[in-house]
């Protein structure tokens, strides 16, 4: 025997004598919701709360056609997470499914993924490749080229007519009259615009005049301004050898040429200001120079003459015979001092030599002599001087000095004393 399959419960009636309670509305109202399961969604954020170090973020999502919006939670960690910085504004898509909170009688809806649209899928790409060439190092400053100070001419890229290429040749112009420029027009925007840049910066990079190159444009929506964010220009402007100035009247949204060119201008007027010198500010700032020479050069002038003034003046240059005059005197003390102590040891030389030679003939052989005494000297063999008898045997030859002369005499006997 089949069982019976179990009955369905039927809803309550509802009528004014059998009223729902609020609990039960919300409880259907809740149970029917579920049935939706998760859903994508496309609106525009136009509030942001994201708490941090909490576990919920709360959103509002509009409809950008129509004045109805919804309750968005999320976590907090979904936001850091997005690729491109979500902003109010920003039109979305999210995967999210339905909640209705009983207790208070409200709906939202927790999201688990949210997807820039429109222009946020633009920013992601831009993004995506500024990450790519700035590890590639296009973006270091090293690489930058310097601006020359008077460029002979000066290369534009520009819309054919614009208002960007008039404001950058009339401000140079006014700038530095003799400024040349080699214009080349190009579409700034669209399919086309990029080949034709390229074109025009290849053959401005060939020219053996143009020293500096500007790319203008006078601003517009980012979509507008995609081309000046496309990799194959940017890698083109990264390999020219002339300086590259990029010159796009925009200042919300950075394409990527202002990273790579060698100079960033916020508008084109700004570029020829920071491309060609003002001839009149020259002109001041050489005069003021040329004033500060001639100050300097006065003032040392001044300087010197008063230097040289006081030097005339002190007494040495007043008279300089006086300095003469002073150490005359001194000089004349000195010498007679010199000639008192030269004198002085001459004499006591003088006294030396006199008191030694008295000695000497005190004790030398003519006083001997003259005393009496004799000096005999053998004359036969080396003629030595005798100092005994012995020394002078009978017959020996000898020679007799005295005081007054000598004899010679031959010894004929001895006598020993």
């Amino acid at each position: 025997m089949t069982p019976a399959a179990p009955s369905t419960p039927q809803p309550q009636a509802n009528s004014a004598e059998q009223p729902w309670p609020v609990r039960s509305v919300n409880q259907k109202i809740q149970n029917w919701i579920s049935r939706l399961g998760q859903i994508w969604v496309e609106g525009q954020l136009t509030q942001i709360n994201p708490r941090y170090g909490t576990r919920v973020a709360f959103l509002t999502l509009r409809d950008p056609a129509a004045d109805m919006s919804i309750s968005v939670t999320c976590n907090p960690d979904l936001l850091q997470r997005s690729e491109v910085p979500l902003t109010e504004g920003s039109r979305v898509v999210v995967l999210g499914r339905p909640e209705f909170y009983p207790g208070r009688g409200t709906i939202s809806l927790r999201v688990t993924e949210i997807r820039p649209v429109g222009i946020g899928e633009l920013l992601l790409r831009i993004e995506r490749l500024r990450q790519l060439l700035a590890a590639e190092g296009l973006f270091d400053a090293r690489r930058k080229a310097q601006i020359p100070f008077l460029p002979r001419s000066i290369g534009l890229i520009s819309g054919r007519a614009s208002a960007a290429a008039r404001d950058v040749v009339a401000v140079a112009q006014n700038r530095w009259s003799a400024v040349r420029f080699e214009i080349r027009d190009a579409p700034v925007q669209g399919p086309t615009a990029v080949p034709r840049i390229l074109a025009h910066l290849g053959e401005l990079d060939a020219h053996p005049e143009v020293e500096v190159i500007i790319i203008a444009r006078g601003g517009g929506s980012v979509e507008d301004l995609l081309p000046f964010s496309d990799e194959a220009l940017l890698r083109a402007v990264s390999a020219c050898r002339t300086p590259v100035v990029s010159a796009i009247g925009h200042e919300p949204d950075t394409p990527l040429l202002d990273l790579v060119a060698d100079l960033r201008a916020a508008t084109p007027t700004d570029a020829a200001k920071q491309t060609v010198p003002d001839v009149d500010a020259e002109r001041a700032g050489i005069a003021a120079l040329r004033h500060r020479n001639a100050q300097a050069l006065r003032n040392w002038v001044q300087r010197e003459e008063h230097r040289l003034d006081g030097i005339r003046h002190r007494p040495v240059l007043a008279n300089p015979m006086s300095m003469i005059d002073a150490r005359a005197d001194g000089v004349a003390r000195m010498r007679a001092d010199i000639r008192r102590d030269v004198t002085r040891l001459i004499d006591g030389e003088q006294r030396r030599h006199d008191h030694l030679a008295a000695r000497l003939d005190t004790l030398g052989p003519a006083q001997t002599l003259a005393r009496g005494y004799a000096v005999v000297q053998r004359l036969d063999g080396d003629r030595h001087v005798v100092s005994a008898t012995d020394d002078m045997p009978t017959g020996t030859q000898v020679r007799i000095r005295v005081s007054d002369g000598a004899v010679r005499a031959t010894v004929t006997e001895g006598e020993n004393t």
